[in-house]
Formats: structure tokens, C-alpha cells, sequence
């Protein structure tokens, strides 16, 4: 769902970007209209959202708040604009959309981690003025109210739900190769451990999957480094020192993580990891399928295999187990989880931003929200969803997967971390390629955060976790 960039086109788009900002950043927002969902007279409403593999959960989804809407409002039309791209190509034509008044849709998909740097690009229209009055507000947690803030202090998106990061394990595979049913590695070792012993005793059968290099996007920056980065006693951001963190021993050490999977053979062939399509195959095909023993992954993936999902698979249940993601040596809480997740928001330049608002409210119906967190594999952040009994029984590991909310971390999201994650990305497939050490990889890093962010921004000290 993750996760989950216009990275691919950065070097051209860059220059318009700073032009929209500064042209941009002067719009004023509409004073919401009193009163109900007809308030703001009836209306096209465009939403774009990702459109990518399989799965129709969100297309379903959406058609039904259209046309719950449409009937509510007379006269009033949704168009829902799926983008059918990877992550990483659905951030760049997200944004371009964004860009200007003729294309700009009037709501969008918006990962929250790119919500600081689409605000300094002049893309995104404060909701403080919405929300002020919006009784369901009081529902959201804290922490996701949190997600969907930037450094300026405003909400710019209406979260509609989280996620959190483990090890799935297929038990079967498992007692193939003599290992636990009931698996709870205490350290990285562990881990490397037990992927060899499927390697060894179980062959033709991926051992480990930990997302790795460009196609894969955020996914391989925050599903897979930071998930070893965060098990270190370092971290990307020093929050006290409000800098950037460079020349950490973490960070080559998650890196040599990466050097041994892929060197060993305990992972996807370079090949394999470098398809843009893998997080699709992991969920479709090689868990399904059983050629896949451990998936460094989110909690949505169980999604694929509901009723609804992209591959239906009833057993997943008995199959598969779920275990955190260790730290490196069993230090600090012992475990590690990063949470990100996705929020409704409405562009600066959408011609019909109080329409555009009225949807999301219909989007976020605690009928909606259930409904959606139910089907979408998410976790809750309404504390009316998170309560329903229908969300509380609807999968097996969504209490697991809950419980890791106390030990998450949270991306520095701030506007620089897209271009900082672009680096964290090209040192992983630097290395897992066999291009770099991971020294090496490690040292063109750290030049390339002092680069984007100034070398006064940077420090070596963690700060610790």
C-alpha cells in the first residue's frame, strides 16, 4: 500500500516544481459552505487515486461512494480517474496532474509522506477550515491527525487508514526445512538463520524477500531499509539536532544486510527484485503459490486473498504465520515496525474544493471507513472503526498487526525526504547488484544528503532511539 515518486523524473520536473511553488503558494482557500452535502450546489468532482496489478478493492470502493453521492447530491458527478502506474510513477503523474487548473483533479490519493514536499511545491489546499466544524474529526487518533499535518502546522489530508510492517513465514515451508511453526526470531541472525535453512533444505523456493532497489520505490526504501535501519541503534533524523544523519554505523550495517541476502542467494534473483511488478507478485503469486518462505511486508497484503481481493485464498490463515521484524541484535524494544499510510486531500488548484470537500466527508462515513478498512486490509484509524466488531474480527492477523502500532516508527516526512529516500534506494541497488561495498554505497549516501539538504543540516549522531 504500501506503502508507495517522481523520482524517475526529478531531474526534469524539479525546475518546473520550484516554478509552480512560487506561483502557487499565494492561492487562498474557500470558506467552506454551511450547512450539509448539498451545501456546495451541485458539481463534477474529479478523484484520482493508484490503479495498479490486480486488485479492484479501491475501483469498488469508489464506486459506491460515487454513487452514494450522486444520489445525495442531484445533479452532482463523480469521475474517478484511476492512474494505472507503480508507486513510483503514480507519485510523478499525480503531481504533474496537480500542476495546473485544467487537469489538477478535486481529490487525490495522497501518501502522507509526500504531503510536506507537495505543500512546498504549492500542490496541496489546506483543511483546517473544513475540519474546524467536521464533528468526525474527534474519531481519528492522534497520531494519524498527526500524519496528515505538515511542518506548518495545517491538516492537509483526511487519513483513511495505517499500516504497519513484519514477517509473514509460510508454516508449511517451515516444517520442510525444520524450523518453528510458532517462529519468533530475537535478532537478525535469526533471521539470516532461518533463511538458510530453507534455502538449504526446501530448494526452489525464494527464502527471503526484503524489497530492494529503484522499480520498487518507497517500498524498498521504507518496507526494506528502514525496517533494518530502525533495528540499529541509529536512525535517518536526528529530531532533536534537526538534522539529517550521515556516516552512521546503521546504516552500513543494513546495507551489508542487503549485500548478504542477495550474495547468498537467499533472496530474488536482482532480476526477480528489480520488477516493478514484485510487490504485486509476492502478494499474487509467490505467497499464494508457496514459493516464497519469509516476506519482509505490510499488513495489508492479506487484502490480495479475501473474497474480494486480486487472488482469493482461504487457507492464507492456516498458512502463513506473522512475527515481528527483530532488531539487529535483539536491543532497544526488541522490535521494529514503520507505519505510514494514505490520506484524501484536495489539490490548491481543484476548481471545485468545497464539492471536493463534501466527498471526502462521504468517503469518510464511519460506514465508509469501516467498510473500507475492513476490505481495504487496513488498520483503523478512527476509534469508532477500530471498535466495530465487524473490523475487529475481519482477518486473523489484524490484531498482530495492531499491536505493532506501539512499537512504529514514523518517516521523517519532511519535504527533503523523497530525494533523501532516492539515495537510501540507489545505495540498495548499488549494493544488492554488486556495483558497491557497502562502505562505498554508504559514502556516495552520505555526500548526497549533504548535497540535498546542506552539510550544516547533517550530523553523525543518532541521537539514539
Amino acid at each position: 500500500m504500501v506503502t508507495r515518486k517522481r523520482f524517475k523524473a526529478v531531474a526534469a520536473v524539479s525546475a518546473l516544481l520550484l516554478a509552480v511553488s512560487a506561483c502557487s503558494q499565494g492561492s487562498t482557500t474557500k470558506e467552506p459552505a454551511a450547512g450539509g452535502s448539498q451545501s456546495a450546489g451541485p458539481a463534477n468532482i474529479k478523484i484520482a487515486y493508484q490503479q495498479w496489478g490486480p486488485g479492484t478493492v479501491m475501483k469498488n470502493f469508489l464506486t459506491g461512494v460515487k454513487a452514494e453521492y450522486e444520489s445525495a447530491n442531484p445533479g452532482s458527478k463523480v469521475e474517478i480517474l484511476p492512474i494505472v502506474a507503480s508507486e513510483n510513477d503514480y507519485y510523478t503523474k499525480l503531481q504533474l496532474m496537480m500542476r495546473s487548473p485544467n487537469t489538477a483533479p478535486d481529490v487525490v490519493y495522497e501518501d502522507t509522506f509526500l504531503i510536506n514536499s507537495d505543500i512546498t511545491a504549492g500542490y496541496l489546499r489546506p483543511l483546517d477550515d473544513y475540519i474546524k466544524d467536521w464533528p468526525d474529526w474527534s474519531q481519528f487518533e492522534d497520531t494519524a491527525k498527526g500524519a496528515a499535518k505538515a511542518l506548518d502546522g495545517k491538516t492537509y489530508g483526511i487519513p483513511d487508514g495505517t499500516d504497519t510492517r513484519a514477517l509473514w513465514y509460510n508454516k508449511q515451508l517451515f516444517a520442510k526445512a525444520g524450523l518453528p511453526a510458532d517462529w519468533q526470531p530475537k535478532a537478525w541472525d535469526e533471521v539470516l538463520t532461518a533463511a538458510r535453512a530453507i534455502k538449504q533444505k526446501v530448494p526452489g523456493v525464494i527464502p527471503l524477500n526484503v524489497y530492494s532497489g529503484k522499480p520498487m520505490g518507497e517500498a524498498s526504501a521504507m518496507q526494506g531499509f528502514e525496517m533494518l535501519l530502525y533495528g540499529t541503534k541509529d536512525t535517518l533524523y536526528n529530531h532533536d539536532q534537526q538534522k539529517w544523519v550521515v556516516g552512521s554505523q546503521g546504516f552500513k550495517d543494513s546495507l551489508n544486510f542487503i549485500k548478504t541476502i542477495y550474495s547468498e542467494g537467499l533472496a530474488p534473483t536482482p532480476k526477480q527484485a528489480l520488477d516493478p511488478n514484485m510487490g504485486s507478485k509476492v502478494g499474487t503469486e509467490l505467497l499464494p503459490g508457496g514459493k516464497l518462505a519469509i516476506a519482509l511486508d505490510g499488513s495489508w497484503i492479506y487484502g490480495n486473498w479475501q473474497k474480494t481481493g486480486a487472488k482469493p485464498w482461504p487457507q492464507w490463515t492456516e498458512v502463513l504465520g506473522q512475527t515481528a521484524m527483530p532488531s539487529q541484535d535483539g536491543g532497544g524494544k526488541g522490535k521494529v515496525s514503520l507505519s505510514g499510510g494514505w490520506t484524501w486531500a484536495i489539490p490548491a488548484k481543484s476548481k471545485n474544493p468545497d464539492a471536493a470537500w463534501n466527498l471526502i466527508k462521504t468517503l469518510q462515513t464511519q460506514k465508509n471507513a469501516t467498510k473500507y478498512a475492513t476490505e481495504g486490509a487496513q488498520i483503523a484509524v478512527r476509534k469508532d472503526v477500530a471498535s466495530d466488531a465487524g473490523y475487529k474480527s475481519s482477518a486473523k492477523s489484524t490484531q498482530f498487526f495492531t499491536d505493532l502500532v506501539s512499537v512504529t516508527v514514523y518517516r521523517p516526512a519532511f519535504a527533503e525526504y523523497p530525494k533523501v529516500s532516492n539515495e537510501i534506494i540507489t545505495a540498495m541497488e548499488a549494493v544488492m547488484t554488486g556495483q558497491s561495498s557497502p562502505d562505498e554505497a554508504a559514502k556516495n549516501y552520505d555526500e548526497a544528503v549533504e548535497g540535498i539538504v546542506g552539510k550544516d543540516k547533517t550530523t553523525s549522531d543518532s541521537g539514539g532511539q
